[in-house]
């Protein structure tokens, strides 16, 4: 098997998801210090519990990261669909492209400003795309 171009957005994401991994924990540890928790003592919990012990614009990149990891999956599932069944090309590129794209600028606003307008207009629009390839990955394995 070739080195498939549909193999490049589905890097790109998986980079930036560690990239907003990086970001969230250059931001979460030193705020959870200021916060005086002590980790070296914590057991148990989950991200989550830190909602109400850290500041909100903390927690954003918590919460952005692991929204990279929920549709997403659904965005690498299909990519691979597609590259199995010869359709990783054209238009299934552009759309996957387009995917990572508007995941990137979902992260910049929900890491920063968090308008809930604008991150639903974003993953909707992502959404939209997960929808198209899905289609196109039906049609390629269901003829």
């Amino acid at each position: 098997m070739g080195n498939s171009p549909m193999l490049q957005p589905m890097v790109a994401l998986i980079l930036w998801t560690m990239l907003i991994w990086l970001w969230m924990y250059v931001t979460r540890i030193p705020a959870m210090n200021r916060a005086k928790i002590d980790t070296a003592n914590l057991v148990g919990g989950k991200g989550g519990d830190l909602d109400e012990l850290l500041p909100p614009e903390v927690q954003w990149k918590a919460h952005n990261y692991n929204h990279l990891l929920t549709e997403p999956t659904l965005f690498y599932a299909i990519c691979v669909v597609l590259i199995l069944s010869a359709q990783d090309y054209g238009l299934n590129l552009t759309i996957a492209w387009a995917y990572v794209i508007l995941r990137v600028l979902h992260s910049l606003v929900q890491v920063t400003v968090n308008r809930v307008i604008i991150r639903f207009s974003l993953f909707a629009l992502s959404s939209l795309c997960i929808i198209a390839l899905a289609i196109h990955a039906a049609l390629a394995v269901f003829r």
